[in-house]
């Protein structure tokens, strides 16, 4: 099945949001205790900066959402809406990593190509405006795929006894 990629829109945010809770729900269930499925949803879900900011992708497939992911040119490494934290800072792409942010496949899509579109088209528009690496945080479900995208692991955490991996790329020139 073909896969096609447009820049979400504000009024996808449903359909994204019910796509986000069946991978949270489905995809991290093998990787994590039932009570850290249920810390995830402290702070995973949508993130409405990264649609604003034209930064966040929605992948169909036979005209329904298989997956969605973007990456980011503000400091926030990771998280929604409702995460602490969240910082609006301009990155200074010089010196300072693009964050991969919010990725989400779809159960019924999972390891048919969505994450890898999705890095890919992540990787290029973070390299058209200046930055020369990607930063992402991994849950351990994702970590894989981001490891066979040439990411490398930097190191361990956890939010909300959730563990995570920060992992970093160069984006060749």
């Amino acid at each position: 099945m073909s896969l096609t990629h447009r820049l979400a829109r504000p009024d996808d945010e449903a359909a994204l949001s019910a796509v986000m809770t069946l991978a949270i729900e489905q995809l991290q269930a093998p990787f994590l205790s039932p009570d850290q499925v249920r810390a995830s949803r402290a702070f995973m879900g949508i993130d409405r900066r990264l649609i604003a900011d034209g930064t966040y992708f929605l992948v169909e497939a036979a005209g329904r959402i298989a997956g969605c992911g973007g990456w980011s040119r503000r400091a926030t490494p990771y998280g929604g809406d409702h995460s602490a934290g969240r910082d609006d800072r301009l990155l200074d792409p010089g010196r300072e990593a693009a964050k991969v942010r919010a990725m989400y496949t779809h159960p019924d899509h999972a390891r048919k190509g969505v994450g890898t579109l999705i890095l890919s088209l992540c990787e290029a528009a973070a390299r058209a405006e200046g930055f020369s690496a990607l930063e992402l945080s991994a849950t351990m479900a994702g970590a894989p795929l981001y490891r066979r995208f040439g990411f490398v692991d930097v190191r361990p955490f956890q939010d909300h006894g959730v563990p995570l991996m920060l992992m970093r790329k160069a984006i060749q020139a």
